[in-house]
Formats: C-alpha cells, sequence, structure tokens
C-alpha cells in the first residue's frame, strides 16, 4: 500500500508541475460555474486551479504533441471499468463533437496550437454525462477515488473493509492466482488442458 500511495503522489506532484510551467489562463473548479475540464482536473488530478496548456500535456498521453480519438476517448474515462456501459455509437459521438469544436484543419488529430487557440477563444470541452473522466490505472484510480476520501496514512490493513476496499484487494488476488497457476502452466513440457480430449491418451486399465 505504501508504494502504490508513493506512485500516486509522484504523480499528483508532476501534474501539478506541468500546471506551474505552463503560463496559460487559470480557472478555479470551486466556480459554480466550472466546466467539465475544470472539474475534472479537480476530480481526477487534484489540480484545483484549471490551466488549458497543463490540461493538453496531461491528456497527450503517447506525448506525440497532439491528441488522437483514442486519446479524448481516454481523457473522457470511456476506457474505465465505471463507463462500461457505455456504447460504441457514444464514444464515436463524443469524439466527433470534440473533434467538431477543435481540429480546425479536418486532419483526424488536434494539436497543441489548435487546443490553445480553441481555449483563448473561450472554448470549452462538452460535459456528456458521463462522469469525471476517469483514466488512471485501477491503484491510481482506487488511491484517488476511495482510499484518500475514506482512509488515511494511520489506517491498518485490517480497517480496509468498505465494499471498494474489499473488491479492489480481491481483484489483485484473483490476478495473482492467475500469474500463478499461468506460471506453473508455463513450466510443463505439455499443457494437457490445451489437449483436444479426443488425442488424450487415457490410462491403461489394471
Amino acid at each position: 500500500m505504501q508504494l502504490h500511495l508513493f506512485l500516486s503522489t509522484a504523480l499528483l506532484a508532476s501534474a501539478r508541475a506541468v500546471r506551474a510551467h505552463s503560463g496559460t489562463e487559470q480557472r478555479s473548479a470551486s466556480s459554480a460555474e466550472a466546466d467539465w475540464a475544470t472539474r475534472h482536473m479537480a476530480a481526477e488530478h487534484h489540480i484545483t486551479n484549471y490551466d488549458a496548456g497543463a490540461f493538453f500535456t496531461l491528456h497527450d498521453f503517447d506525448g506525440s504533441g497532439d491528441w488522437s480519438a483514442a486519446e479524448i476517448v481516454r481523457t473522457y474515462g470511456l476506457e474505465d471499468e465505471s463507463t462500461k456501459h457505455v456504447s460504441q455509437e457514444k464514444k464515436d459521438e463524443v469524439v466527433r463533437k470534440v473533434m467538431d469544436l477543435i481540429d480546425f484543419d479536418k486532419n483526424g488529430r488536434i494539436d497543441r496550437a489548435e487546443w490553445m487557440r480553441f481555449s483563448a477563444e473561450k472554448g470549452r470541452l462538452p460535459d456528456f454525462g458521463l462522469g469525471d473522466g476517469r483514466h488512471g490505472d485501477d491503484e491510481y484510480e482506487y488511491e484517488i477515488n476511495h482510499y484518500e476520501k475514506f482512509h488515511g496514512p494511520d489506517t491498518k490493513e485490517e480497517d480496509l473493509t468498505h465494499p471498494e476496499d474489499i473488491a479492489h484487494f480481491k481483484k489483485h488476488n484473483d490476478e495473482e492466482e492467475a500469474e500463478e497457476r499461468q506460471q506453473k502452466l508455463d513450466v510443463m513440457s505439455i499443457v494437457e488442458q490445451n489437449i483436444p480430449a479426443k488425442f488424450r491418451r487415457v490410462p491403461a486399465e489394471l
């Protein structure tokens, strides 16, 4: 748990460093009129003063200098377990509407210049009603959306009894058990379960 907290803290520190050096207009998440992107930065990245440059950098997941359709999907949290009910049609709609707003040269990608132009013209990312946009890994999302809200640095393992805690650690245990089973199978010369039943050798009866 301590390692997971360290990694989450490091990620949050990195996000704040990006914000500090971007030098663009900032907006506050405490405002009643806060838009989706501002709320997203506060909820998902713990950054309460929205900054357009920082937002772009944080969501350029592959570091290519522009956003692809896949990165828009991820930014809105549409790869997260919490949005598995969202249809592909709805995901396509999200991408299409965002591209229509910001992809000025219509090349299917949004580069930093386009984003900064959109922001300078007071453009705002739409709120599609699909949540805050969770796009961290399981550990990160568990830390910021549950552990930090309901537990603290002095929490002991036996105190982690909330349904979210139980589900989180059960998933880890299941993954570890599956990995152990696979490791045992990998060292076997022949995996009997992979042989069609009709070709398996039946032991001779005594």
